[in-house]
């Protein structure tokens, strides 16, 4: 079992939650963030002030699956998220020891 987390931009979430639901992926959890990578933010004006805006707003997605779901789902966020510009995100992944679903006491795969 792997874990993957996915920063992107807020505007291609729902294509890329399309692709993996397509893909067979049954669940993901989305939460907002902020940050910055080479971005760095950028300044904006507002009521004629400029202001600097530090942290800019991004989408992270988490994915707990099967060993054999991981390259595919990889290449699918890739490919939904991309639009070659600075700023597209990262994926990162990791292995996991363990998954415990609360309900039933299922572990590890039967869990997910």
């Amino acid at each position: 079992m792997k874990k993957i987390e996915a920063i992107i931009k807020p505007y291609v979430l729902d294509e890329v939650r399309e692709a993996l639901t397509e893909a067979g992926i049954k669940g993901l959890t989305v939460t907002e963030v902020t940050g910055y990578g080479r971005q760095k933010g950028h300044i904006e004006t507002y009521r004629g002030s400029e202001y600097s805006v530090d942290f800019l707003p991004k989408i992270k997605l988490e994915l707990v699956l099967s060993d054999e779901e991981i390259e595919r789902s990889i290449e699918i966020i890739e490919q939904t998220a991309k639009t070659d510009k600075l700023g597209d995100g990262k994926i990162f992944v990791t292995s996991l020891k363990r998954t415990i679903r609360i309900r039933t006491g299922e572990e590890n795969e039967d869990a997910i």
